[in-house]
């Protein structure tokens, strides 16, 4: 008895039941007897044997699947009732072909019959064969019927004895190129070459000419070779622009033959199907008929049983020609399942079992066409990167296949077979978000190595979010920016020196954080306070909360960008002024930038929000100075410019840097225009009685002028200093929140509002708030405890009297000393660094400067040099390469000119820059700085990503391709930034307002062969899972040589770092004082240059080798 299911009024097959023994076939064919089957092996792997489990089960048939050893994890392997291995000791795909061991299964394990699936040996007439020896059946067409119709030769011959249109083609498969060349010279170009024994777009090339002919020969023989077995070749005449139109037809063995309709499988890539859709669009129904035709007759001439296909090119005048029979079950049957309602792979098994079309009301006017399908193949290749295969965790073709779908020729339904060819914007691929992924890449990535950023010491962050004081509901107080936007830069100038009080500046979003945490504050933690600021100390001269270091940081160690963070706290705080670090020519780099890159900075710095820019030069070399002041003023942007401070006027035997040095600065900037007059004391030098001297007689000579002091509180002092500073006429100094000031950072906002209260230089700052807003920053602060300067400093120091390490400076060279194992030396390294100042002429010391000043210091110490032995020995020396370029002008012309005989022993014959050094330096093309990023990214790239890319090359295109791989990190908490989940812990991550993830970190598997970690999360309720490469278990064992500092032709490093460029090879002739390569740690570049003149008789080293003190670079003979 059968059982039906009627749906969309066409039958589909659901099971028959395992009673019936006799068929009800008509009384014109033979009777066979029924034979039930009740066990399946499929030969074959992953989706299809799946499906055909599937199928079995419906019908109640025990199922088995095979296995390679490579697959042992398969899903296939799990869905199946039993599974067994095959091919042991074989490669993947030679275990799926190894009959013997497949026929071996199936009688061991009493199987009666076999299911190919498709690929692998579902189209071998030697497997289908073995199976009917073995007395196993074999769900497919007979092995007679396999053979015929996998030689395309013999297929050909058959369909043209029955009467059905064939391409011109050979009649045999060619042996030689020089068959080839004959038929070309007979049909002319162009040409095909298939596989004679097999399909799927393998062993397939077009020829368009005599020139292509060998080498498309000799590619598709062998990879019909590799793919079949058999490198036979046919050749036929190629049919451009045609369709391809396949038939499924279905056979009984009772010589029952009925089709299912066609699918249009013209879009295709390297003659491989992409989508295939059923029925064919705009088909013309005489047309349909001819194909639907011609395909039973092929399949009646030959006997055909069980499913199969037959496939078609129709071309332009819209007639077909036969090319080929599949005679086996497609991939894309399921689609013709879905417009038919006729599960063929139940048929495929009730006909193998010996049941007649008519038995399962198969009938062919009952086929009927319901509705439309279209199948698209997702595929493990990038389309991005020309469809290369992709292994791993996968990229996938699936935007590709988005724009296939939504190109208006598809919809259109007119497709031919070189639709994707002629339609190149469907390469144009919109970037997946896919941010939950990234999120769960980089969480699994930081719980199998740790944190991304370098972490100075172990200290954990702090287990509990600050807590954000309460913010009134509404809109911000007015503030001094309502000020500047309403009457400009000098207006804003005019209003701050009228002001009765003293203006203070909070440091706390910038430097305060880059002096006592490395720069390492996240965008994150100052959005939380931004509202609560912008509420309360609208009283605010400024915020200071970008430039400087900042900038380089957020990108090169926060993973973030710095134009987005300016952008999102504009938004937070809209009534208080925004101020920034300018390093004058060096814009916020560290090096020289042509010009109009340093204008277009400012421009675009003050579209994104920025209003006070407060310049500065490291030398206070006036040209350089000068630059950065009218790019800001071009900008629209309040101009501060800043005199940096060393000494002490108030010591009358420190000359260089005298009070008439500054005043004539001074001078020199009023002239310039700017609108305020900054002193910037990066060290905290300024004392009480210099304050007095200095404030005062600027004040005296700029009446209308407002002054803004800056100062670090390293010794202690600050407090004190900057009310000398108000109480000598200062309009504005810098303050920190008190949990994130004194040290190396600036003075106490509490301790100067609190100082000044109820007298003629009252903040106006609430000090309640104060307290608030400290508490905040207290809690933060513990989340950057590996940052924090109190891991190794626990107080300031008055020593930076003698030292003048700015603030910034001190907390980074400290951390920089133990990175590299010279922590127990700092003491050292601040001596080092007063003579290395001295030896480089007393220099303002300020970034760059300073970074200079301590390179040289930590070189002295690093190699046990005093002053007089580094400048002994300067001829001979590898000094870091920022020395070198300090000596060579690249930073501008130090107050007092180089020092000599010094700068020359170094630099020997280098090339020396005169003047302003970004003068001599041609304008940047920005636009195909752009054209370049957008090819590079394959992203709409804006303004500001050009300028960072302009001001950090190598850090943005890292940034970028990080970013690219881990995703949106300024939506996880700094915790979990830092050093990922626990086990077990459940949290929240907000992509976006109403874009909420519930995650849940479960578990971290034993090491895999690869060297990788499976971590395995909860996303929403669902099972995720991420491999993770371990870097510690990947990394071999490996004891690098040590030069020997006896042998003089063995180069040694000169510090511990990585290896950045290496500039020699071996056999090479050097000359002594030639670069070799180029070590970077902690920023520092150093060049390490040859001591002798020689021949390189190895290279020891090769790039990106991180290398200890002393290791061997290279052997010069």
């Amino acid at each position: 008895m059968l059982k039906f299911r009627t749906v969309r009024g066409s039958l589909r097959l659901l099971a028959i039941r395992r009673t019936s023994t006799a068929t009800a076939a008509s009384p014109n064919v033979r009777r066979l007897e029924y034979k039930p089957i009740k066990k399946v092996m499929v030969a074959n792997r992953g989706e299809i044997a799946i499906r055909v489990f599937r199928a079995c089960t419906e019908l109640g048939i025990r199922t088995v699947a095979v296995y390679s050893e490579q697959d042992t994890g398969q899903m296939h392997r799990q869905k199946a009732d039993e599974a067994y291995l095959i091919g042991r000791g074989l490669a993947p795909v030679q275990a799926y072909l190894h009959i013997p061991d497949i026929i071996k299964v199936a009688k061991e394990n009493n199987v009666d019959a076999v299911h190919p699936g498709y690929g692998f040996l579902s189209e071998r007439a030697d497997f289908a064969q073995a199976c009917q020896d073995a007395g196993v059946r074999f769900i497919g067409p007979s092995p007679e019927v396999v053979r015929k119709m996998g030689d395309k030769v013999e297929a050909r011959a058959i369909a043209i004895a029955a009467g059905v249109p064939v391409v011109p083609g050979t009649d045999a498969p060619i042996t030689s190129l020089h068959e080839a060349h004959e038929f070309s010279n007979t049909y002319g170009f162009p040409i095909i070459f298939k596989a004679a024994y097999g399909g799927g777009g393998r062993g397939m090339r077009v020829v368009h000419s005599y020139e292509e002919l060998e080498e498309n020969y000799t590619r598709a023989y062998s990879e019909a070779l590799a793919a079949f077995g058999n490198g036979a070749l046919f050749v036929e005449k190629f049919i451009e622009k045609p369709r391809h139109i396949e038939v499924q037809i279905l056979g009984d063995q009772y010589g029952n033959i009925l089709h299912l309709y066609e699918r249009d499988c013209s879009i295709q890539r390297r003659h491989q199907k992409v989508v295939e859709i059923a029925p064919a669009a705009h088909l013309d129904p005489q047309l349909r008929t001819r194909l639907t035709s011609d395909s039973v007759k092929l399949a009646k001439q030959v006997g055909y049983e069980n499913a199969g296909t037959v496939e078609f090119l129709v071309d332009k005048h819209g007639k077909h020609y036969f090319i080929e029979v599949n005679s086996r079950l497609q991939v894309e049957h399921t689609v013709t399942e879905e417009i038919t309602d006729v599960d063929l792979v139940h048929a495929q098994i009730h006909v193998a079992e010996g049941r007649s079309l008519p038995d399962l009301g198969l009938r062919q006017e009952n086929i009927r066409i319901n509705g439309c399908a279209i199948q698209c193949r997702v595929t493990t290749e990038d389309p991005a990167r020309s469809f290369q295969p992709d292994t791993g965790r996968i990229e996938t073709n699936i935007p590709f296949l988005q724009n296939v779908l939504n190109n208006q020729q598809f919809l259109a339904g007119t497709v031919d077979t070189q639709f994707i060819d002629e339609n190149p914007e469907l390469f144009q691929l919109r970037p997946a978000q896919n941010r939950a992924q990234k999120l769960l890449h980089y969480l699994g990535h930081v719980m199998v190595n740790g944190p991304t950023t370098p972490i100075p010491v172990k200290a954990s962050p702090n287990p509990t979010d600050p807590i954000v004081p309460v913010v009134p509901i509404g809109p911000p107080p007015t503030g001094f920016r309502d000020i500047l936007l309403r009457e400009g830069p000098e207006g804003f100038a005019r209003a701050v020196r009228n002001h009765e009080g003293l203006l203070l500046m909070d440091t706390t979003f910038r430097d305060a954080h880059q002096s006592l945490l490395a720069t390492r504050v996240r965008t994150h933690d100052l959005k939380k306070i931004s509202p609560y600021v912008a509420h309360s100390f609208n009283k605010l001269f400024s915020i200071e909360n970008w430039g400087g270091a900042t900038f380089d940081v957020a990108m090169r160690f926060l993973y973030e960008c710095p134009w987005r963070r300016l952008q999102e706290l504009r938004e937070l705080v809209p009534n208080i002024p925004f101020q920034m670090l300018l390093r004058g020519a060096n814009a916020v780099g560290y090096t020289n930038y042509p010009d109009n890159v340093v204008f277009k900075f400012c421009e675009v710095a003050k579209e994104n929000g920025m209003d006070i820019f407060r310049v500065f030069d490291s030398l206070n070399y006036l040209p350089n100075l000068l630059l950065g002041m009218e790019a800001a003023g071009s900008a629209g942007g309040v101009v501060e410019a800043a005199i940096s401070y060393t000494g002490d006027v108030s010591d009358p035997s420190r000359t260089k840097y005298s009070l008439q040095y500054y005043m004539g600065l001074a001078e020199e900037l009023v002239r310039a225009g700017t609108h305020i007059l900054c002193i910037k004391d990066m060290a905290g030098l300024l004392k009480p009685t210099a304050c007095t001297m200095l404030v005062s007689s600027l004040r005296d000579r700029f009446p209308d002028l407002p002054l803004h002091i800056h100062t670090h509180d390293t010794s202690g002092a600050g407090v004190a200093a900057m009310l000398a500073c108000a109480h000598s006429g200062a309009d504005v100094v810098d303050v920190a929140a008190d949990s994130m000031s004194g040290m190396t950072s600036q003075p106490s906002m509490g301790a100067l509002v609190a100082c000044t209260r109820g007298t003629p230089l009252d903040t106006g700052v609430p000090l309640e708030r104060v307290f608030d807003y400290s508490e905040y920053w207290e809690g933060a602060r513990g989340l950057y405890a590996a940052f924090d300067c109190t891991a190794t400093m626990k107080s300031g120091n008055s020593d930076v009297y003698e030292n003048e390490i700015p603030g910034g400076q001190y907390t980074n060279l400290h951390f920089q000393a133990h990175s590299m194992g010279l922590g127990s030396k700092f003491k050292e390294v601040k001596k080092a660094y007063v003579e290395a100042n001295q030896m480089l002429g007393d220099l303002i010391k300020v970034t760059p400067s300073s970074k200079i000043v301590g390179d040289l210091a930590q070189f002295m110490v690093q190699n046990g040099l005093t002053r007089a032995e580094a400048e002994a020995q300067a001829e001979e020396l590898s000094f870091p390469r920022s020395v070198v370029e300090f000596l060579q002008g690249y930073i501008g012309i130090p107050h007092g000119g180089f020092p000599e005989p010094l700068r020359s022993k170094v630099l020997k014959d280098l090339p020396r820059v005169e003047g302003r050094p970004g003068a001599s330096l041609p304008p940047l093309d920005l636009q195909a700085l752009e054209k370049e990023l957008t090819e590079r990214h394959g992203e709409e790239v804006t303004p500001e990503d050009v300028l960072s890319a302009a001001m950090y090359p190598d850090v943005f295109a890292h940034f970028k391709d990080f970013t690219a791989t881990f995703g949106p990190l300024d939506s996880l908490n700094t915790r979990l930034f830092l050093q990922g989940p626990k086990i077990a812990e459940e949290f929240e991550v907000e992509l976006e307002r109403g874009k909420t993830l519930h995650i849940k970190a479960l578990a971290i598997s034993d090491l895999n062969r690869a060297g990788q970690r499976q971590v395995f999360f909860e996303l929403n309720g669902q099972l995720r899972s991420i491999l993770v490469k371990d870097s510690q278990a990947m990394k071999e064992m490996h004891f690098h040589p040590k030069a020997l500092k006896d042998v003089k032709g063995q180069i040694g490093a000169p510090m511990p770092g990585k290896v950045i460029d290496i500039k020699v090879a071996a056999g090479a002739k050097v000359t002594k004082g030639q670069p070799l390569c180029v070590l970077s740690a902690m920023k520092m570049e150093t060049v390490v240059t040859s001591p002798v003149e020689g021949t390189v008789r190895k290279v020891h080293v090769t790039k990106d080798m991180t290398l200890e003190g002393d290791d061997l670079i290279l052997e010069i003979e």
